[in-house]
Parts: structure tokens; sequence; C-alpha cells
């Protein structure tokens, strides 16, 4: 993923709501819904942290360093 949008939630809620949040707020933007999810190791349970990725309703939720605890980038998956 190129480009997509960054979402800001330092909220105490579960992962799985911020990224629902998220989500609604992308489709509703933008018109379509995204399909891939990268945020920072640190936000995953410790469990997940292992996983190179895993599937949270119908999207797939990536660690990647580079993104800020607290911030979640959603958009659509590069097919190449």
């Amino acid at each position: 993923m190129h480009t997509g949008m960054l979402w800001f939630d330092n909220s105490q809620t579960a992962l799985t709501v911020k990224i629902q949040k998220a989500v609604d707020y992308y489709h509703k933007k933008y018109g379509r819904s995204p399909d891939l999810c990268l945020v920072h190791p640190s936000m995953l349970d410790t469990q997940e942290r292992n996983q190179r990725q895993l599937e949270i309703n119908k999207m797939t939720v990536r660690p990647y360093r580079p993104v800020l605890p607290g911030h979640i980038w959603i958009g659509i998956e590069d097919k190449n």
C-alpha cells in the first residue's frame, strides 16, 4: 500500500473497535471499503505480534513498525 488514510485513536478501546471506526470513516469519505490495515506492533496483543498478519472483520491487519503507536494506516492493498 503506497497511499492510504492515517487515523489516530489513542483511546483505551479495543483495537478492533478502533479499526472499525477508521473503516467506517474511510468508507464514508472514499466510497469503498479498505482491505489492509497497518499498525505499530505494540498495538497488538502478545500472541498477535508473533504472526506476520491477521484478519479482523475481513481486513488484513499487519504489524508495521514505521506506523507510530496510536495510529492506524488503512487503505487498499496494492496487487503487484
